[in-house]
């Protein structure tokens, strides 16, 4: 197996050399491990999944008037769906959105809100126990250790804030509103985190009153935890959920202008991985012997010293796969549906893994896709932020991390009693543009159970009262950014190492970083960066704690261009704005080493670009629909990705890849519109 170390070591990547694109992908599934859930032994397409949608399901604002809702984050213990040997089920104990009253529930339940009409929400952080004190993460190892790794850059190794620990003082959190247009102090940051009571404040706290003013069209939001690196245990241990704005078209009631499917024909459906424990508790790698440990560790290289790493975790692990679908908090379920069209809303919210979907038709009753017949068409007619330019006749979806799709699909082309499993072509590995053929050459995907999904069932009895009216040629809502663009800006993804030789992926800049009104930014003058050789205008690899190189004056419209330096592809986020996906090119650069200045003071290995050369453009990835208004793009392996967006509100927002083991590892800036960076 070629390590990216010694990948990096083959091609001159750690010194001054041309750019190889693309890293053989490695086969991330794992062997059954004692003590874990087995996903083949687990029912398939049993339990009917959980109506995001119902209005059961949804928040409703304390005073109507006002438009103010209190949402708490707080411990339960759900099913999941997942049964022991004997086939009783269990249970699952998990962190949720929701109130003491009426309880917390993975994923949170749903906001529904008109574009234009502020709300204000009241978060606050109820992860206490019976008596109110705070609890510790409820992610274990297999032998009950935490798996939370206090060497990263998290919210309790900020400067005065080491005395603090979740054992003691609960668990950090700061909801983000992904795809909120919203005032910087109310959109999550990670750094205005807070405990339970609020008993410590991040260094940006400023309010426990969030205004989400909704001044956007209609679109598929979600909301989530993103307090600084624990992000993806946050995530993981169940705090996300949905947030739909709705507006004069779109309005999600049958009587629509667009025709477009409305409630109960209009679903929602969160897409995650996990692993389990054989008792039901929720399962997360982060020491010897765990999946991906040798990956990330020894294969690497790494070293862990044993005083802050006893018994050689916990650590943070560069990505995370798991074994068990799930769907809106249960695994592998189904939905009953009728013969007509539906509009399903579609959630990544996977750490790491970029879906790649298509409906396939099989027997009643079956549950895998031995007798699956050809993929099935839809329409794509919106993503993250909005409906798109036109609908999109597809059969499959490339569906990157944190990124939503809105679809309809005709059931009416199946025969009554038929059976739709929503497959998953997409690997159990790193992306790198391909998908499909890597699954033909890894023996790890024998048993895979991570290629189907959820299913439909057609079996519900058609309701002639409701019209089905949907028309492709009503969606043409997106003209792309118009604006002039004031700036082209370039920025990159690095893949380096932190103190420990552990991989670590960066963000950075492909271009000397200047001011939004175009002065040089340089290196902090300090010991500490001199020592490090780190001295002049800024460029290349950056740690989040250096100073800001992204800072478009208020009001400008800039052209991103992303270069990926790394072997896999990323799907990056930008805070505030959505863009307009313009195009990919090939790009040639030497890649120098240069150190990178970690949060503790100590020193890794980053790089920098030079004598870039651009090339040709390139198609987008097969299976990508990005005419919409988008806030996630997939970044391709030796690439330069170009978006379009306009930053129109002045303040301290953040830019990172979607990856939750990457941002918590540094792969997150700070991207501050206006003076005061």
């Amino acid at each position: 197996m070629i390590t990216r170390r010694r990948f990096m070591q083959m091609t001159g990547f750690a010194v001054a050399g041309l750019i190889i694109p693309g890293v053989p992908r490695r086969g991330h599934a794992a062997a059954q491990i004692a003590g874990l859930s087995d996903p083949a032994l687990q029912p398939k397409f049993v339990n009917l999944v959980p109506d995001a949608l119902s209005p059961a399901f949804k928040f409703y604002p304390k005073n109507q008037k006002k438009m103010t809702y209190v949402v708490s984050m707080g411990p339960s213990v759900m099913q999941t769906g997942l049964v022991d040997q004997n086939g009783n089920l269990l249970s699952t104990p998990i962190f949720g959105y929701g109130t003491p009253d009426e309880g917390f529930t993975w994923p949170g339940k749903t906001f529904e809100v008109e574009s234009g009409i502020p709300i204000e929400v009241k978060w606050q952080n109820k992860l206490i126990d019976f008596w109110g004190a705070p609890l510790p993460h409820l992610l274990t190892s297999l032998s009950g250790q935490s798996v939370v790794d206090t060497s990263m850059h998290w919210c309790y190794s900020l400067h005065g804030y080491t005395a603090f620990s979740h054992e003691v003082d609960g668990v950090p959190v700061i909801p983000h509103l992904h795809g909120g247009h919203n005032i910087d102090i109310f959109d999550g940051n990670p750094e205005y985190f807070f405990s339970p009571g609020y008993a410590v404040r991040g260094p940006r706290w400023a309010a426990k009153d969030f205004i989400y003013e909704n001044d956007q069209p209609a679109g598929n939001l979600w909301y989530h935890d993103h307090a600084l690196g624990i992000t993806r245990l946050n995530v993981y241990a169940g705090l996300a959920g949905f947030y739909f704005i709705r507006d004069a078209e779109d309005t999600g009631k049958a009587d629509n202008p667009l025709g477009l499917p409305a409630w109960p024909y209009e679903k929602a459906y969160a897409i995650q991985d996990r692993m389990f424990k054989d008792n039901g508790e929720l399962f997360y790698p982060a020491y010897p012997g765990d999946p991906f440990y040798e990956d990330f560790i020894i294969e690497e290289g790494a070293e862990l010293p044993p005083e802050l790493f006893p018994g050689g975790g916990p650590t943070g692990l560069a990505e995370f796969f798991g074994d068990h679908m799930v769907v809106n908090g249960l695994i592998w379920p189904k939905e009953d549906v009728e013969r007509r069209n539906y509009r399903l809303h579609l959630l990544n919210g996977t750490d790491s893994r970029f879906l790649v979907l298509r409906f396939r038709q099989v027997p009643a009753g079956a549950t895998d896709l031995t007798e699956a017949g050809p993929p099935l068409p839809f329409y794509v007619i919106g993503s993250d932020q909005g409906l798109s330019s036109s609908a999109v006749a597809t059969d499959t979806l490339l569906f990157e991390p944190g990124a939503r799709y809105d679809i309809i699909f005709d059931f009416s082309m199946v025969e009554m009693g038929s059976r739709i499993l929503m497959e998953n072509i997409g690997g159990d590995s790193p992306f790198g543009g391909a998908f499909g053929e890597e699954l033909e050459d890894e023996d790890v995907f024998e048993n895979r159970q991570t290629d189907r999904v959820m299913a439909f069932d057609v079996v519900l009895p058609a309701n002639n009262n409701v019209a089905d009216n949907f028309n492709p040629a009503a969606i043409s809502h997106y003209s792309g950014n118009t604006q002039a663009v004031a700036r082209v800006r370039k920025v990159a993804l690095f893949e380096g190492m932190d103190e420990f030789g552990r991989l670590q992926p960066l963000l950075g800049t492909a271009e000397p970083a200047t001011d939004y009104l175009g002065n040089p930014i340089n290196w902090p003058d300090t010991p500490e960066y001199a020592a490090a050789g780190l001295v002049g205008q800024m460029q290349g690899a950056i740690g989040w704690h250096s100073p800001t190189t992204e800072n478009p004056a208020l009001g400008d419209t800039e052209i991103w261009e992303i270069y990926n330096a790394t072997g896999d592809a990323h799907p990056v986020h930008l805070h505030l704005v959505n863009f307009e996906v313009m195009d990919r090119r090939d790009f040639n650069a030497n890649v120098v080493e240069q150190p990178i200045l970690q949060h503790n003071g100590t020193v890794g290995n980053g790089f920098r670009l030079e004598d870039i050369q651009v090339g040709a453009i390139q198609p987008a990835p097969e299976g990508a629909v990005e005419n919409s208004p988008k806030d996630m793009v997939t970044a391709l392996p030796g690439q330069v990705t170009r978006i379009k967006a306009t930053f129109d509100r002045p303040g301290r927002y953040v830019w990172h890849c979607h990856i939750l083991s990457h941002e918590d590892h540094e792969m997150m800036r700070v991207l501050h519109v206006g003076p005061g960076a």
